[in-house]
């Protein structure tokens, strides 16, 4: 009986290609995976050149490629999260990139100087893209989080706007930092001439760290806050909330620095570089070695 059973399996197999759904559905999702991985990257290469050209400036051209770059990876990170959160480095990193890009497209509209951080942000945003693509099929951790789904979901959700927030203040830190260095060797470089004067990048990152800061807060307030419901504990830090209430403490000490002592220049675009840092390696560095270097 059950060698007929077998042979019968195998005519069905052999009659019906889609007998075996379970392999091809698998296959297909890869294809589709390494498709829109594909896409979303092509879709930030054109905004990337378009300051090279001549005579560049915000006009139809540069927002129809700022567009495709918010549009494209935006739609693949919810795509991603369509089934529900994802805890994977890749749809981490492509969640941060349509992020940053949403809120840079955002703020370029609303400040006339910030679309001059292009040639900074979006080579930045293909970097992480190629790492993206690269761990695509890293093995995912676990959601353990025993929280109300709400809770959760307003958390993931504040993390990923810091986040945004903080990847364009720093863009315009480091846009600061070589418009200044810059002027002190007195060698400007096309790049420099480029990039918005430092007053304006000191301004915009100043505003942006504002921002940041108040929904950082946030983020460390419901961080514990899940902490306390999952551990009983909420001073239980792991790599994330450490480095992430680190972040919210130098950025609160740079403003209050700004506001009380002056600092301004070189000094403060480093101390902005060096929280962002912080951010990047509680968001995805952690992840990064757990599901990267560990698995």
């Amino acid at each position: 009986m059950t060698e007929m059973q077998g042979t019968a399996k195998r005519s069905l197999a052999q009659s019906d290609p889609f007998a075996r759904t379970p392999s091809n559905a698998i296959v297909g999702r890869m294809w589709n995976v390494i498709a829109w991985n594909l896409a979303a990257l092509l879709a930030l290469i054109p905004v990337a050149l378009l300051p090279l050209r001549r005579n560049t400036g915000r006009d139809a051209a540069y927002w129809a490629g700022l567009f495709l770059a918010v549009v494209v990876p935006l739609a693949w990170a919810l795509g991603q999260q369509s089934d529900g959160w994802q805890t994977n480095l890749s749809a981490d990193l492509w969640a941060g990139i349509a992020g940053s890009m949403a809120v840079f497209g955002l703020i370029a509209v609303i400040n006339r100087q910030a679309w001059r951080l292009t040639p900074l942000l979006v080579p930045y945003m293909i970097l992480l893209g190629l790492l993206a693509a690269l761990f695509e099929f890293a093995p995912a951790e676990p959601l353990r989080e025993t929280v109300p789904a709400a809770w959760l979901d307003l958390h993931i959700l504040v993390s990923m706007v810091t986040l945004a927030f903080l990847t364009v203040a720093a863009t315009a830190a480091l846009a600061s930092f070589l418009q200044a260095r810059a002027l002190k060797i007195k060698r400007p470089t096309r790049l420099s001439r480029f990039l918005p004067a430092v007053t304006e990048s000191e301004r915009l990152f100043e505003r942006l760290l504002i921002f940041s800061e108040l929904i950082l807060a946030v983020g460390v307030a419901s961080g514990l806050a899940m902490k306390h419901a999952n551990t009983g504990s909420a001073f239980s830090f792991d790599h994330k909330s450490l480095f992430s209430l680190i972040a919210f403490v130098t950025i609160g000490l740079l403003l209050v620095g700004r506001r009380v002592c002056g600092v301004r220049g070189q000094i403060a675009a480093r101390v902005v570089l060096v929280a962002y840092t912080f951010v990047v390696l509680g968001y995805f560095g952690v992840k990064f070695v757990h599901q990267v270097l560990l698995s």
